[in-house]
């Protein structure tokens, strides 16, 4: 990068860091974005152009995620199904430490964050619709059908369900035994079992 992207990206990585320090310790709906302008030394406008609206600094790393399940999706093996590869994903994003999927404190309070947030409850709703589009396009296009494919979206749709109850079972899992290991056996386990129902559910199509 040139040395204005990278001072545009010291500038945004400065916001966000700001920003879900405030949401953590406050609780989202009790900052306010001249807040944390005044927190990362710039200006009100400063923080809109870096970030539209307020939510997407929680959700600072939502399109690093949509990059890497675009990559998984695209590049793996003939042989290898959608879900297949996720479900290998899962596993590797787990044995990495990945801070997509990490059980610690700091964790349960961005869980927590949400959950006293009806406006971060709708966002993690509209980016869950927006994630299964993607997949489903993805996988569509993997397989040459259009991207409005029934059988492409029935099976992203499921698969997305399978990483919802996943996560959030897990995370249930270490509010209560403070556990990660626990967590993230629970974690894989219910992503091992959805993806087997997915395959049975999708025999006979490309996403099975």
């Amino acid at each position: 990068m040139d040395l204005r992207a990278r001072r545009r990206l010291v500038i945004r990585n400065t916001i966000s860091r700001v920003a879900n320090r405030l949401f953590l310790e406050r609780g989202f709906d009790h900052v306010t974005v001249e807040e944390i302008a005044a927190g990362a030394e710039v200006g009100r406008m400063t923080v809109f152009n870096h970030f539209p609206r307020k939510e997407d600094m929680f959700f600072d790393h939502d399109e690093q995620g949509r990059e890497l399940l675009r990559a998984i999706l695209r590049e793996r093996a003939p042989d290898v199904s959608p879900g297949e590869a996720l479900r290998r994903l899962a596993h590797h994003l787990v044995a990495e430490g990945s801070p997509y999927i990490r059980f610690t404190p700091g964790g349960q309070r961005s869980v927590e964050t949400i959950e006293a947030s009806e406006t971060l409850k709708a966002r993690v709703r509209a980016l869950r619709d927006e994630v299964a589009q993607l997949i489903a396009v993805v996988m569509a296009e993997g397989a040459g059908r259009e991207a409005d494919d029934a059988d492409a979206h029935l099976a992203a749709d499921m698969l997305l369900a399978t990483w919802s109850v996943a996560l959030i079972q897990s995370h249930r899992r270490y509010r209560r035994d403070q556990d990660a290991a626990r967590a993230a056996a629970t974690f894989l386990a219910l992503i091992d079992q959805g993806t087997l129902g997915v395959k049975a559910a999708m025999a006979g199509t490309p996403f099975g």
